[in-house]
């Protein structure tokens, strides 16, 4: 089901930091790409350049490791690139050599990935990601030339979306491709283009809410239902729209002049090829017929550069019901890009108002394959609201470098026009599907929260030296990906009782988690008598006797000279919160370290562990590569045998740990905050005071817009 719909949202949250099950699969790159090729061959208005991207990064996905899940036999000892650092800036340059391919763009191709894509960009990456996409621009090529003109190495088709060449006719002196006063005209189409894309966008969010309502729910045969469905109705309706409403309109060969050129191929042959008849007498055609009957690219080339074909209702009726329908299909459980119909209804839309300025207002220069383009891009702008990348990308696909200024001018309008009234498709539904992607950057009246308005306080945490049982509780009744290595500072709790300012400054933000503290000590008591192993439920139900250490001695310093003894509130049955004193409540947590699920679940699995009785140096150590050799499919806590873990063991988890992690004080400003979150390519932020004290932790989901803007309005409430 991942397979379904562009593959751009769900690669731009995984570029974000957010990773989205079987996103990555190889068994999604294979239906992705089947299922593209049958929904475009159908007849859908649906395009493939949105797959493309998407398959492109599962390639980049799964190339550095050398394996697959769905291929599990095939195993290759490759210890390099393990990380998901590694793994995004792969990702990156799949995404953008798959935009590469589709339009031959490669600089546009790169230019996308850094813009909707990657969160965490470097310079090196920038020099890889472009070899890249050069790499599959000419690998394209190279099979295409050879192909379709049986000239290897000829290089003359150099992606799958080629626009063709805009030049005037040489007896035409008045002809110019654009001129200034043009660009007041396209600012206008960049404002209308902007209002139809948000038109768009609201009406695909409605549709996709009424799909997660009322068809995702049901069984899986009902997708397959509203698939056909919308099949069935874009049949009938592009049937009798042509055989209805197209007009008969004489061939003209004046009107095919040798400066509207297709292809590399003569320009007649192209447009006898195209135009299609359709129940019209003989020496005429359907011009209906002609825009619906022929694929999406031969459809954009007519409306580009084709003269005087098609009549002004014509092109209305056409961009009334190709908007409809492409709006309706985009979302259906099918593969479906969204590039090429949004192209193809803006350059009906620029050839109409061309149209209208040429009958109407009597303004023969204009070249209506101009106007054709900077519709397209008015109403893609408006759409997907991108500008530099998709600048770049009809440049190299028109190879007219003096269109750069008016697209670029028309993309900006587009953009602000319709984020005056909502976000660009993908963000909304990134947005429906609940995910916490990060902007680029946070508003400037965020700057008044700080990092302890935002932070959670609840924290599950470890210690340095913790039992199995502990662990194996933790792991099972949580779901975070990391926990900070803490131990209770006595002696600042003193102080605290003494009425020390700073000291009790810091701790107030560790009032509110009493009772989370509490009922997580219940919930891992709870726990712990559904252990399997009847040794540990026997543990469980023992008192177990541990000697208070002397009041004057450091707790810190007692780990430190004696790491064999482990804590006194390790374990579940003998932390009562119930009956926890004043200060106990408030004891300060010191930070040591930050240790991840990942690292706890393979010591685990390991068996990296000591006894009681003997020192924690006679634990086993595991090397970065051991602990990285699952990467990146870890075991889960529930698929471990726990019955051949012996629960009285203790895990030192010192080794493993982060000791450094990137930290913050309560006070950060939240721009702080998000700026070193996101370009470190962070996912877990300690909020640590001037003591050495964790208060709370950051992670993606405090820094959304959603909960930045709720916590806002609490905090003008509270002041």
């Amino acid at each position: 089901p991942v397979a379904a719909g562009s593959g751009i949202p769900e690669i731009k949250c995984y570029l974000n930091g957010v990773k989205i099950p079987g996103v990555m699969r190889l068994r999604t790159v294979v239906c992705k790409a089947t299922g593209v090729l049958f929904s475009v061959a159908g007849g859908l208005f649906i395009g493939k350049e949105g797959p493309m991207i998407h398959s492109g990064a599962v390639v980049g996905a799964g190339l550095p490791q050398f394996q697959s899940i769905s291929l599990r036999k095939i195993q290759f000892n490759f210890p390099y690139f393990c990380s998901d650092r590694d793994k995004r800036d792969f990702v990156s340059a799949g995404a953008a050599a798959g935009v590469a391919a589709a339009f031959g763009a490669p600089i546009g191709g790169t230019l996308f990935s850094l813009e909707e894509g990657s969160s965490f960009w470097n310079q090196a990456l920038t020099w890889k990601v472009l070899f890249c996409s050069m790499a599959a621009t000419f690998t394209l090529n190279f099979f295409r030339s050879g192909i379709q003109f049986g000239s290897w190495g000829s290089f003359q088709l150099p992606g799958l979306l080629n626009f063709g060449e805009f030049k005037c006719s040489e007896s035409d002196k008045k002809c110019h491709l654009w001129t200034a006063v043009d660009l007041g005209f396209f600012i206008l189409m960049g404002i209308v283009g902007g209002l139809l894309g948000a038109t768009f966008n609201c009406l695909n969010k409605r549709l996709a809410k009424y799909r997660m309502r009322n068809v995702h729910p049901k069984p899986k045969l009902v997708r397959v239902l509203e698939s056909l469905l919308v099949s069935l109705t874009t049949t009938i309706m592009v049937f009798i729209a042509s055989v209805v409403l197209g007009e008969c309109r004489q061939i003209s060969s004046s009107g095919h002049s040798g400066n509207d050129t297709l292809s590399l191929q003569d320009i007649s042959e192209d447009v006898n090829s195209s135009i299609k008849t359709f129940f019209c007498p003989n020496e005429t055609y359907n011009d209906m017929a002609t825009l619906f009957f022929n694929p999406q690219e031969s459809a954009i080339l007519q409306l580009f550069h084709q003269d005087s074909t098609f009549s002004p209702v014509t092109l209305s009726l056409f961009f009334l019901l190709y908007f409809l329908l492409s709006c309706w299909t985009y979302g259906i459980s099918v593969p479906s890009g969204l590039f090429v119909p949004s192209l193809l209804c803006g350059a009906a839309f620029g050839r109409l108002v061309a149209n209208l300025l040429k009958s109407y207002i009597g303004l023969d220069h204009i070249y209506s394959g101009t106007f054709a383009l900077i519709g397209a891009a008015a109403f893609l702008g408006g759409v997907v609201r991108m500008t530099i990348s998709l600048t770049v990308i009809l440049i190299e696909s028109t190879n007219e470098i003096t269109y750069g200024l008016p697209i670029m001018i028309t993309l900006m309008v587009a953009k602000w026009t319709g984020d005056f009234f909502n976000k660009g498709i993908y963000d909304i539904h990134v947005n429906l599907r609940g995910v916490p992607l990060l902007e680029w950057e946070t508003g400037v009246e965020m700057d008044k929260l700080q990092a302890s308005d935002i932070m959670e306080p609840n924290l599950t945490y470890v210690y340095p030296h913790t039992r199995i049982q502990s662990l194996v509780s933790i792991l099972r009744t949580t779901v975070h990906h990391a926990f900070p290595v803490v131990t209770e500072n006595r002696g600042n709790e003193r102080e605290f009782m003494k009425g020390n300012q700073l000291i009790s400054n810091n701790i107030k933000f560790k009032k509110s988690s009493i009772l989370t503290r509490a009922g997580e000590q219940r919930k891992r008591s709870q726990s712990m008598k559904s252990y399997p192993s009847s040794e540990l439920r026997n543990m469980c139900d023992e008192h177990i006797a541990t000697e208070e250490p002397p009041e004057k001695e450091d707790l810190l310093q007692q780990m430190l000279e004696r790491r064999y003894t482990p804590y006194p509130n390790l374990y579940p049955d003998q932390s009562p919160s119930e009956e926890w004193t004043m200060e106990e409540r408030f004891r300060p947590l010191t930070f040591h370290g930050l240790i991840l699920r990942s690292q706890l679940v393979t010591l685990l699995d390991r068996g990296v562990c000591y006894s009681e009785s003997q020192s924690s140096a006679s634990q086993p150590r595991l090397s970065h590569a051991e602990m990285s050799e699952d990467y990146p499919h870890y075991p889960d806590i529930h698929d471990l045998d726990l019955t051949l873990l012996n629960p009285r063991m203790i895990v030192d988890v010192t080794p493993y740990m982060n000791p450094s992690p990137f930290t913050v004080s309560p006070n950060t400003h939240v721009s702080q905050v998000f700026n070193l979150f996101r370009t470190m390519g962070l996912r877990h932020l300690p909020v640590v005071n001037a003591v050495g004290e964790v208060v709370g932790i950051i992670t993606r989901h405090n820094l959304t817009h959603e909960f930045l803007q709720a916590r806002l309005r609490q905090h003008y409430r509270t002041i």
